[in-house]
Formats: structure tokens, C-alpha cells, sequence
């Protein structure tokens, strides 16, 4: 058993610089196919599902912002054909990898857990035990099926009572506690609705089924999330891939680390003033964080998804790269400072901006109704790779032309963007 290592001093643009290349958003880029997708997947850990599409499906635009214009078809074969990836519960809804099973499948066993909201749907559940045995058998007769074909007509169930938009939908929020409880997996996706089916006809026969003790989830989880994160907190590690299920991160940490799993280093600003709290990087990330410091950085510029890996983390976004990012989907109109669905632009090590696109399918045509330039001098050289980025996105949307709002661009890079 090795000793720990004396703590490295890091700069913020080195953190920034590891945290973006363990992302794959910096270095070379994966091949664009099937295996690339299950390497960023293997990477990431966990892939956000959200179904709004004002330009794409989130999940989409992660894996298109690493691995440049693949084929969606491709995302659909590992997926749905494959197996190789399912939805549940990581640090939202997610894709996460089948492999992982073995660390989701601990909260599948517990849910809901013993928390007031917990004992509250356990008892919901009891109360409405005859809807729980009519979907599963409605399921495993006729599955994969969708929701509305699934009916509580006759059975006359408690009703679900929230202060959201999930109160008295008992059949859903049925579905949903048994997809945590992992009795049921989405098998498939029709018109964008879900089709569930039983979950031992949706994991495909070499899904390791090892029952691992809460210990060794937890551990493993955390080097999941720090190689993701590339050098972190243990608070980012908390709210990363297995979000609340962390239990006694601090001595799992410690155990890691005297075990030469971990490292620990210290980030100093210009001022030579150290960042607050304990920062760590995986140990097999020392080499990478070797060749940056030497050199071997080799920048892009994407646009980000609202909901990209990188930036999920707001306090942490904010932390490393000085920028405030908040989704305005759910606030009225009036009072978005940016737009609806704002990607934000990464180029090299730094987030300078941000677009409102929107994508018209039915024309073709990406509309960009705005775009934003983070406080200070707004290059020309920036602004072209702004724009080749931007063009990167619509050949993969499939897009015949991009229409600007001149109106409502950065002066420094205006000329730039509608050259």
C-alpha cells in the first residue's frame, strides 16, 4: 500500500485544461461511429436525457459536440439494438452504460429509500398495490408498450397529490417508481414517447449482475466521477453521476487516496492564492496532467448542449471558468437575458459566449436569433471559429443555411459571422 504523494500546485488553466480533455472536448476526437459513442460514453459516465428539441435532443448534441457530425442512426444501434446503454436515474435522467449496472443497481434495490418523501411513496405504492400488479402484467403481456395504452380505468387508485405537474397522474408516476425499483426499463422510444417493457427482456444477457455493497459502489462511483470531472472537489463528486448516493464520501476518498487511487493537488491563482477546499485528481490522470503542463494542449471550439456534462454543475462552472450559466427554458420571455435554449461556446480553455439558435426543420434552416460575447475584447479570430462551430452544427442538423439576426450580434465578431 503506497503513501500518498505531496500535494502538486496546479493553475486554473491547467485544472480548466484537464477537466475539458477528460470531457473529449479537447484532444483528439474519438472515430465518429459506434465505438466512439461508447467511448465518450465510458468517459462521461452518464449522458442527460431531456425531450426538449428546439434544436436537438440533448443527449445528441453531447456526443455531437465530441465527436464531431456522426450518425444518429449509430447512437440508435448502441442503444436500442446493442444494449450497450439504458436510461435511469444518475445525476438526472440519463443514459448511462449497461456495464455500470451493478453501481445503479443498489439504488433499484433500495428505492424509495427511507427519506419522509421516500416512506410517503412507499405507502403510496402499498395503497395502490393493485395498479403495480395490473401495469407489470399489462407490460409482461403485451410489452413494449406505451404509457397511454396503459389505462387505470375500474381500479380505482389512490391518487398521486404533489404540488407539480405529476399530480394525479397515478399510471406515470407508477411507471416511474417501478423503472427506479428497476422492474421495468424503457425499451424503446415511438414518436417520442416511451415503451416500457420488463427489464429482464430489455438487459441483454451479458449484464453483470454482481450485487456490490454500498461501500464498493461508492467507491467506484467516485473514481468514475473524478476521472469525469478530471480534477475535483469532493462536493462535485457528490453531484456527479450517482447524485445522493454518496454515502461517507470523505473516508471512501481517504481510503482511495492512501491506496495511491487518488491524488490530491492544490490549484493557485496568478495571485499565488489557493482555491478553497480539498481538489483531487485520479492517479491515471497524472500522466495527462503531465503533458498539458508540457504542452500537449490541443484546443477546439464547440457549442456546449444547456445540459452538457461540462457545465451541469453551476457552482463548479462558475468556479473554473468565471462563467454564470443558468437555463432559462421555464422563465417567461420577458425576463430571458439570453434566450430559450442557449448553448454556450467553448474555444480552447475558456467559455466566451453563447447562441439562441433554433432549428426549423420543416425549412431546414438554423436560425440564430442571437449571440452573446462574454465581458471583454471580442476577437476576429474568435469570432470565425464562433462561426465554424456554428456551421459544424447545422451540417450535422442537416441544415441548408443558417439565417443570422445581424441585430443582435457581438460588434468584434459581426463581421466574422456573416461573412
Amino acid at each position: 500500500m503506497s503513501k500518498p504523494a505531496a500535494i502538486r500546485t496546479i493553475t486554473p488553466v491547467l485544472a480548466r485544461r484537464l477537466a475539458i480533455t477528460r470531457q473529449r472536448l479537447a484532444g483528439p476526437r474519438p472515430a465518429p461511429g459506434p465505438q466512439g459513442l461508447l467511448e465518450v460514453a465510458r468517459d462521461l459516465g452518464c449522458v442527460q436525457l431531456d425531450p426538449i428539441s428546439a434544436v436537438d435532443r440533448s443527449h445528441r448534441l453531447v456526443w455531437r459536440s465530441r465527436l464531431g457530425n456522426y450518425e444518429t442512426a449509430h447512437l440508435d444501434q448502441v442503444v436500442w439494438q446493442e444494449r450497450r446503454l439504458f436510461e435511469y436515474w444518475a445525476h438526472c435522467a440519463s443514459l448511462v452504460l449497461t456495464e455500470d449496472y451493478p453501481l445503479h443497481h443498489l439504488m433499484m434495490r433500495r428505492y424509495p429509500g427511507d427519506s419522509d418523501w421516500g416512506q410517503h411513496t412507499r405507502a403510496w405504492m402499498r395503497q395502490n398495490d393493485k395498479l403495480r400488479r395490473y401495469l407489470l402484467a399489462e407490460i409482461r403481456r403485451h410489452g413494449p408498450v406505451p404509457s397511454r395504452q396503459l389505462e387505470e380505468d375500474g381500479l380505482d387508485p389512490a391518487q398521486w397529490v404533489s404540488t407539480g405537474w405529476t399530480s394525479g397522474r397515478n399510471v406515470s408516476r407508477m411507471l416511474d417508481f417501478l423503472q427506479m425499483q428497476g422492474k421495468i426499463m424503457v425499451a424503446g422510444r415511438a414518436g417520442g414517447q416511451k415503451l416500457w417493457d420488463l427489464s429482464e427482456r430489455v438487459l441483454p444477457a451479458w449484464t453483470p449482475r454482481e450485487r456490490l455493497p454500498e461501500r464498493e459502489v461508492v467507491r467506484r462511483a467516485a473514481e468514475r466521477a473524478l476521472r469525469a470531472l478530471g480534477v475535483a472537489t469532493p462536493q462535485h463528486i457528490s453531484r456527479h453521476f450517482l447524485r445522493g448516493r454518496y454515502t461517507d464520501l470523505p473516508r471512501r476518498l481517504a481510503e482511495l487516496e492512501k491506496q495511491g487511487r487518488l491524488a490530491r493537488v492544490q490549484i493557485r491563482d496568478g495571485a499565488g492564492a489557493p482555491w478553497r477546499g480539498e481538489w483531487y485528481v485520479h492517479s491515471a490522470d497524472l500522466p495527462l496532467l503531465d503533458e498539458l503542463a508540457g504542452g500537449g494542449w490541443q484546443p477546439r471550439t464547440t457549442l456546449l448542449s444547456p445540459f452538457d456534462n461540462l457545465i451541469c454543475d453551476r457552482p463548479r462552472t462558475e468556479q473554473l471558468f468565471d462563467f454564470k450559466f443558468t437555463i432559462e427554458i421555464y422563465v417567461p420571455q420577458s425576463q430571458r437575458k439570453y434566450g430559450y435554449y442557449v448553448l454556450p461556446i467553448l474555444h480552447g480553455d475558456r467559455l466566451i459566449g453563447r447562441i439562441d439558435p433554433q432549428m426549423d426543420r420543416a425549412r431546414r434552416r438554423l436560425r440564430i436569433n442571437a449571440v452573446f460575447a462574454e465581458p471583454g475584447p471580442a476577437a476576429q479570430a474568435d469570432g470565425l471559429a464562433v462561426r465554424a462551430a456554428i456551421e459544424e452544427l447545422a451540417a450535422f442538423l442537416g441544415a441548408t443555411a443558417i439565417d443570422y439576426n445581424a441585430r443582435c450580434l457581438p460588434a468584434g465578431w459581426k463581421k466574422a459571422l456573416l461573412a
